[in-house]
């Protein structure tokens, strides 16, 4: 039995990830800025499964409004044994003389500072109790960059580096650091990158079988399915016709 916190969980990875382990006993904390959407994942996972939910509605680029959600966790949902940071986005392609500064800025906001955010005020629970995984959804843009990714590429490689310095400095206090690394994959991150465009985003995946959600998901219960000596640093994933930032199209 767990407390897990999931950020992101509306839609995408974060969905998949907290319906694979609303698993029974486990306790789930997911988190996101659009109440209807928690509400179904909350709704699905307390009366389909074994599991108990509960959702925090707030923007995590925002850091008073991620204090006071923290602050708001229930009793019976603490000590947070697992925080997946998950939240995460990517806003167009445009090269770096064209870019737009506001999509740096929520890239920069929800993908770094958001990610610290979350992680300063849970992770000293953890350091207290000795005991603690915590899972950082990167991308392989954490070690490719790609034409048009400069930002998006720049906050994930953030996100490697974040996640050895994480590594690093909870190692004496036994608290577990993974990162999981996934290559293209078929969910909401498309269209939100190209703002609603369903055409656009249906090209990304073209000619080949990308990855899913519940890819990731599963990959993130091998994760906390090891034994407790046992930390997985990093796991990198992608279709089978994806290496690197190199995709094989059959078209």
């Amino acid at each position: 039995m767990k407390n897990i916190l999931i950020t992101g969980a509306s839609a995408g990875f974060g969905k998949a990830i907290a319906e694979k382990l609303a698993v029974k006993g486990n306790r789930l904390i997911v988190t996101g800025r659009t109440k209807s959407k928690l509400d179904k994942v909350t709704q699905y996972i307390n009366e389909e499964t074994e599991a108990t939910a509960i959702s925090l509605v707030f923007d995590i680029q925002n850091l008073e409004a991620c204090k006071k959600a923290i602050e708001s966790i229930p009793p019976e949902y603490q000590p947070i044994d697992v925080l997946i940071n998950n939240a995460g986005l990517a806003l167009e392609t445009k090269p770096i003389y064209e870019g737009d500064i506001v999509d740096w800025e929520q890239m920069i906001n929800t993908n770094v500072k958001g990610l610290l955010y979350i992680t300063r005020l849970i992770s000293p629970q953890m350091v207290a109790r000795k005991e603690g995984h915590i899972i950082n959804i990167g991308s392989i843009s954490s070690h490719e960059v790609y034409p048009g990714g400069n930002v998006y590429c720049a906050t994930k490689h953030a996100v490697w580096a974040l996640s050895q310095g994480m590594r690093l400095d909870l190692l004496p206090h036994g608290i577990k650091v993974t990162q999981v690394s996934p290559g293209a994959a078929e969910t909401e991150f498309s269209i939100v990158r190209f703002k609603g465009n369903t055409q656009r985003a249906s090209e990304v995946y073209e000619g080949f079988e990308p990855l899913c959600a519940e890819d990731v998901a599963d990959t993130v219960e091998y994760v906390l399915s090891r034994p407790k000596h046992v930390c997985i640093n990093e796991i990198h994933l992608t279709a089978t016709a994806q290496y690197g930032g190199i995709i094989h199209r059959n078209k």
